[in-house]
């Protein structure tokens, strides 16, 4: 079963929030609540839940669940 919550992390304060990810579309832009940080994926991933979330993204989980550089993303 698909998990649609990812807890992002702020790599800048280490904030942490729950959020709902999209199921249609990548998230590619993030502003973090603690500190205004706008977060933006890391080199090879599809989006910023792949890159700073404990879930990856729908997608991503639906090709087995890891993150790759080479693998499937969200668009």
């Amino acid at each position: 079963m698909t998990e649609l919550n990812s807890t992002i992390t702020c790599p800048e304060c280490g904030h942490r929030s729950v959020e709902a990810m999209p199921t249609d579309a990548c998230q590619f832009f993030y502003d973090c609540r603690g500190c205004g940080t706008v977060l933006r994926p890391m080199a090879g991933d599809c989006c910023v839940f792949c890159s700073y979330g404990t879930v990856p993204c729908p997608p991503v989980q639906a090709a087995g669940g890891r993150k790759t550089t080479d693998g499937p993303g969200c668009g």
